[in-house]
């Protein structure tokens, strides 16, 4: 009997990533032009972060929150799920940090958002540009079609990466709590690419 060591990072991995791509392809397909509509909402993200307000705050942490929870349904659960049956429990972190984007953010007001002077400003702005514009380009990138491209608000990884960039340029110490389930998602998308790339 081979010891547990032996096994790699890809001995786990349920699905090829050519069963993960086309899944995102399917997902693109059933969805377009959804699309532009969640970019044109990561841009005005982007924009409204030139003047914040208490007001824009709310709006702000209210898109993240829907996009959370459409992610969390429509990927995840829908998509995902029907080839890693561990998915299903991850959801529930997907629909915690919408409420807790919902109840800091839009109800108690408790978040706003600019972009500080310092290097937590710039690596917040830095992961916002990457999941809006460079998590889409990847797919050109490594050689695939663009009908395979994460797209931020569609896909989890562009939206988790995003999310995590705004959150660096909130003005309040409650940023701290919705940091961890970003940071979760990260390190598992992180070994499942790793996983993948091994496979290829």
């Amino acid at each position: 009997m081979q010891d547990w060591w032996s096994y790699s990072l890809s001995d786990f991995l349920l699905f090829s990533p050519r069963t993960y791509y086309r899944m995102i392809e399917r997902h693109n397909e059933a969805l377009w032009p959804a699309q532009l509509l969640t970019v044109a909402l990561g841009l005005g993200i982007l924009g409204a972060l030139r003047s914040p307000s208490a007001q824009k705050g709310r709006i702000i942490a209210g898109i993240l929150a829907t996009l959370w929870l459409w992610v969390a349904w429509a990927f995840l659960l829908q998509r995902y799920a029907t080839i890693n049956w561990a998915i299903k429990y991850v959801v529930p972190l997907f629909v915690l940090e919408a409420l807790l984007l919902v109840w800091w953010g839009v109800v108690r007001g408790k978040l706003t958002f600019a972009v500080g002077p310092g290097a937590s400003g710039r690596l917040g702005v830095a992961l916002l540009a990457v999941g809006l514009l460079l998590y889409p380009a990847l797919a050109a990138i490594s050689g695939r079609p663009w009908n395979q491209a994460e797209v931020f608000g569609i896909a989890p990884d562009p939206t988790v990466v995003s999310t995590a960039g705004v959150l660096l340029l909130a003005n309040s110490r409650f940023r701290w709590g919705l940091l961890p389930v970003p940071l979760l998602w990260c390190a598992i998308t992180g070994a499942t690419v790793w996983a993948m790339s091994a496979q290829s």
